[in-house]
C-alpha cells in the first residue's frame, strides 16, 4: 500500500463533447418531424410472432404501463411470449440477449448474483457487499445477492434498465435494475403444464436435467376474487464429470411453490403473492487453471461440497384510484437462509476447504402516488427498508494452519427514502424530464475477523467481536461500529418525440452503499481501516454520474425498430473488492474505495420484421474504460503509478454483439416457431490487478417449437451454448497451483502464477420440452 499523491489521468472524452452531441441531436429530430407524415394505422397483428413485439414496461412507475418505445430510457424488456420463445428458465439466461449486460452467477455458491451492466458490477460473494445492479421481484427489492439467480417460471415480464436508476429505485442501482414480474391471477380459468429434459450430449460428461412445472389460475368469485397456484420441480443430475472419482459434479434439486390472490373491490385492487423456494445440491464445479487448461471443462476435486438454500418471498400490492391518479403501496417480506461447502483449492488434495452460513430477513414498503395527464406525468413516493443479515465463514487450510479459521459478520440495515419523478410537456413534441430522491441509510455492524480461533458461529451469536483471542493473544477479535449515509440523487433531461420515434438526453446521479466487510482475514490498518472516511472501520459509498443521449426510432408500421444510446459514466470513490492470493489465509478479499474512473459506451438494439412471419434482431455494445485517479496500489507492486492507471476495470467487456432470428411457419391448423440467437462477449478482467480474467465467449442458442393441431399442446427441441464455450463465474487467484502455473503474475496471462478457483458454467446442452396450456 502506498499513500503518495494520487496519480491522475485526463479523460479522453469530456462531458462537454457529449453535451455538444446532445444539443446537435434535437434540430435533426425537428427536421424529421417537419418532413414526416403521421400515420395512426398499424398493421394487423397475427400469430405468436406479433405478440413478441408488443411490450410494455412498468419501470418508469407512471400511472399506467408504457410502451417500451415511448420511454426515454435504455431498457430491454421481455414479455411472456418473448420469454417463452427464448426458453428462459433463470435470469442468467438473459445475459446473451442485451448489449453491455452480464447477468452471471458468481459460482462460489449456487444462486449468487454477479451482475454487471455497462461495466458496473461486483465480483464477490460476501453478503454484506451491495450490488451495482438491483433486482426487484414484483416491485420488491432483494437486499442481498444470494438466492437471486435461481429457477424462474410463470413470468409475466422481465425488464432490464441500463444506467443509474437512483431516482425511482434508490441505492445500489448504479449499473441498472432488473425487474422480474411474475404472473398475476387471471379472470378466466386457465392452466399451463410443462415437462422438459436436457443435458450434455458429449460422451463422458455429466447427466440429465429434469424439469416439471404447473400453474392454474382463475376466478373464485367472478370479477371480484381471483387466484393462482403453481409448483415447480427440477432435478439436475450434474453436468460435469469430476475426474477425481468419475462422479457427476453439479447435481441439484429444487422445489418452488407459489400462490397468489387478487381482490377487486371497486377502485381498490389488492394482489398478494407468496413463494416458497428450496434448493440443495453439490458445491461449485471449480477448475484450477494451474492444473487444467482454461478452454476445457476438466476439473478434479476431492471435496464434492454442498449447498442448501431456503427462501420465502411475499408481497402485497394495493392499488387505489383516488382523485386524478393512482395510489400504490407495495409491501415486501423476504426470509433467506443458505449454507455452502466448497473446495476452494480446486485440487485433489485437502488444501483449502471452506463452508459458510447466511441468514437474512427483510421487510420493505413503498408508497407512491402517480398522475398522468396530457400535460405531464408525475410520481411521488416514499420508501422504507429494514434488513437483518448474519454470516459465518469457516476455513480449513492444513498447509497454512493446523487450526480452523472462524469469523464473519452481523449487520442491521435500515433505509429511508422519498422521491419525486416527472415528465412535463412544453409542446406536443418536447418535454422536460426531472426527478430527485432523498435517501438515508444506516448500518450497524458486528465483525469477527476470520482467523484461527476456538470454534464459533456469528449466526448463532457465539463469535467474539472485541477483546483478545486466546489462540492469538496479540490481536483483536473484531469490532462493532455504525455508519450512516445521507444524500440526494437528481435527474434532469429532455425528450423530443416525432412521428413514432424520439430522441432524449439526461444526466443522473446514483450511489452504491458503503458499509462493512464480513470477510476480514487480516485486522491491520491495511485491511480494516485504510481509506475509509475519517478513519472509520467502514468503506465509503460510491458516487456515479451518468450523461446519456439516446434515440428510439420506429417506422410507422412498426416493422423496423432501432434504439441507440451513448453515455459517459463517471465514478467517484470506486468501491472494489480487491481479490488477492494470501499465503496466510488462502485468499484475502479487502474492500476499499480504490479510484475514480470513467466509462464511455455506445450501444444499439434493432428489430426488423422482414415479413409477417420472419423477425430479425441485432444488438451491439462498446465500452471504453479508464482510471482517472488512483487512490490504491491496484497492481500490487508497492507503488501507485502509471502501471495502475493502465489496468482495465474489472467486469468490463469492451465489445458485446449479437443477432438472432425468429421464424413462424404456418401449417394449416398448426405452426412451427424457430428461434436462433448468437451473442459474443469480449474477455474482461475479473480481479482488479487483472491477474484473474474471464475469457471471451461466443454463445449460440436455438430452439424449434411445434404448436400442434391440438389447441394448447406444443413440443420443443432446444439447445443452449451450442458452441460448447467455456465460461466461469470467477477467476480468483489462490496459492495452490500445478504444472501449468508459470510462477509469474502477469495481467491477462492464461497461465496463472499459482492456481485459481474458477467455478465452471455449463457447456453445450440439448433438450426437449412438452407444454400444455388451456
Amino acid at each position: 500500500m502506498n499513500f503518495r499523491t494520487p496519480v491522475k489521468r485526463v479523460p479522453a472524452l469530456t462531458k462537454a463533447a457529449l453535451l455538444l452531441c446532445t444539443a446537435a441531436a434535437f434540430p435533426v429530430a425537428a427536421q424529421a418531424q417537419d418532413t414526416a407524415e403521421s400515420d395512426e394505422e398499424t398493421t394487423e397483428e397475427r400469430g405468436t410472432l406479433a405478440n413478441i413485439g408488443n411490450i410494455v414496461v412498468t419501470g418508469t412507475k407512471t400511472q399506467n404501463a408504457e410502451n417500451v418505445q415511448d420511454v426515454p430510457l435504455a431498457v430491454t424488456a421481455f414479455n411472456a411470449d418473448t420469454l417463452e420463445a427464448l426458453k428462459v428458465r433463470d435470469v442468467q439466461g438473459l445475459t446473451y440477449s442485451a448489449p453491455n449486460v452480464s447477468l452471471d452467477q458468481i459460482g462460489t455458491s449456487r444462486g449468487q448474483a454477479n451482475f454487471s451492466i455497462r461495466g458496473l458490477g461486483i465480483n464477490s460473494s460476501i453478503p454484506s457487499i451491495d450490488p451495482t445492479v438491483g433486482v426487484f421481484v414484483d416491485g420488491v427489492y432483494l437486499g442481498t445477492n444470494g438466492g437471486v439467480v435461481f429457477d424462474l417460471f410463470d413470468l409475466d415480464s422481465v425488464e432490464i434498465l441500463r444506467g443509474p436508476q437512483g431516482v425511482l429505485f434508490g441505492r445500489n442501482v448504479t449499473g441498472g435494475a432488473v425487474l422480474i414480474n411474475t404472473g398475476n391471477p387471471t379472470e378466466d380459468f386457465r392452466g399451463k403444464f410443462r415437462a422438459a429434459v436436457d443435458g450434455p450430449i458429449d460422451g463422458g460428461r455429466g447427466g440429465a436435467n429434469y424439469t416439471a412445472s404447473g400453474v392454474v389460475s382463475g376466478p373464485i368469485i367472478e370479477d371480484t376474487l381471483l387466484f393462482k397456484v403453481g409448483a415447480y420441480y427440477n432435478n439436475d443430475q450434474g453436468y460435469f464429470t469430476n475426474l477425481f472419482d468419475g462422479s457427476n459434479q453439479g447435481a441439484a434439486e429444487t422445489y418452488i411453490l407459489r400462490g397468489a390472490l387478487e381482490a377487486r373491490l371497486g377502485d381498490l385492487t389488492l394482489t398478494g403473492k407468496i413463494d416458497y423456494f428450496d434448493s440443495e445440491g453439490d458445491g461449485p464445479a471449480a477448475q484450477n487453471r494451474g492444473i487444467f487448461e482454461r478452454d476445457t471443462f476438466d476439473l478434479a476435486i476431492d471435496n464434492r461440497g454442498a449447498y442448501a438454500n431456503e427462501t420465502i418471498n411475499a408481497s402485497l400490492t394495493a392499488e387505489f384510484d383516488i382523485g386524478p391518479g393512482t395510489l400504490t403501496n407495495i409491501f415486501g417480506y423476504r426470509e433467506y437462509s443458505a449454507t455452502t461447502d466448497a473446495d476452494i483449492d480446486a485440487t485433489t488434495l485437502f488444501l483449502f476447504h471452506s463452508n459458510t452460513e447466511t441468514e437474512q430477513d427483510q421487510i420493505s414498503n413503498e408508497l407512491r402516488y402517480a398522475i398522468s395527464t396530457d400535460a405531464f406525468d408525475l410520481t411521488v413516493g416514499g420508501f422504507y427498508f429494514d434488513q437483518s443479515l448474519a454470516y459465518t465463514e469457516v476455513r480449513n487450510l492444513p498447509p497454512l494452519s493446523p487450526l480452523t479459521f472462524y469469523g464473519g459478520g452481523r449487520q442491521d440495515h435500515e433505509v429511508l427514502g422519498a422521491f419525486a419523478s416527472g415528465q412535463f410537456n412544453l409542446t406536443d413534441s418536447l418535454s422536460i424530464i426531472g426527478g430527485i430522491r432523498w435517501s438515508q441509510e444506516t448500518k450497524d455492524a458486528e465483525i469477527t475477523y476470520i482467523r484461527p480461533r476456538v470454534a464459533c458461529s456469528v449466526v448463532d451469536g457465539t463469535c467474539p467481536t472485541t477483546g483478545v483471542n486466546s489462540l492469538i493473544p496479540t490481536e483483536n477479535n473484531g469490532f462493532t461500529d455504525s455508519v450512516r449515509f445521507t444524500n440526494w440523487s437528481p435527474k434532469a433531461g429532455l425528450q423530443y418525440e416525432f412521428n413514432d420515434s424520439q430522441v432524449y438526453a439526461h444526466w443522473t446521479r446514483g450511489y452504491r452503499s458503503g458499509g462493512y466487510n464480513f470477510r476480514i482475514t487480516n485486522a491491520n490498518a491495511f485491511e480494516a481501516i485504510a481509506f475509509a472516511p475519517g478513519g472509520s472501520l467502514s468503506f465509503g459509498e460510491e458516487q456515479v454520474d451518468n450523461y446519456e443521449i439516446g434515440g428510439k426510432f420506429q417506422t410507422v408500421d412498426g416493422a423496423l425498430t432501432l434504439n441507440v444510446a451513448a453515455y459517459i459514466t463517471e465514478i467517484q470513490d470506486m468501491q472494489r473488492e480487491v481479490n488477492q492470493s494470501s499465503a496466510t489465509a488462502g485468499v484475502a478479499q479487502s474492500i476499499f474505495n480504490t479510484a475514480d474512473a470513467s466509462i464511455f459506451g455506445v450501444e444499439a438494439e434493432a428489430r426488423m420484421r422482414v415479413t409477417d412471419t420472419f423477425l430479425v434482431t441485432a444488438n451491439i455494445g462498446f465500452i471504453d474504460d479508464s482510471y482517472d485517479e488512483i487512490l490504491f496500489d491496484i497492481s500490487g507492486d508497492g507503488v501507485i503509478n502509471d502501471t495502475d492507471l493502465a489496468l482495465r476495470l474489472p467486469r468490463v467487456p469492451e465489445v458485446t454483439w449479437g443477432m438472432g432470428i425468429i421464424h413462424e411457419l404456418f401449417l394449416g391448423d398448426s405452426e412451427i416457431l424457430t428461434r436462433i440467437n448468437y451473442q459474443y462477449r469480449d474477455e474482461f478482467a475479473y480481479t482488479d490487478n487483472n491477474f484473474g480474467f474471464v475469457q471471451d465467449v461466443s454463445n449460440l442458442e436455438a430452439n424449434v417449437t411445434w404448436n400442434t393441431p391440438m389447441d394448447g399442446l406444443s413440443f420443443s427441441v432446444y439447445g443452449r451454448n451450442l458452441l460448447d464455450q467455456v465460461q466461469v463465474g470467477g477467476d480468483t487467484q489462490i496459492p495452490f497451483g500445478g504444472p501449468l502455473s508459470n510462477g509469474v503474475n502477469r495481467p491477462f496471462d492464461p497461465a496463472p502464477a499459482a492456481g485459481t478457483f474458477s467455478p465452471l458454467s455449463k457447456g453445450r446442452q440439448v433438450g426437449i420440452e412438452a407444454l400444455f396450456e388451456f
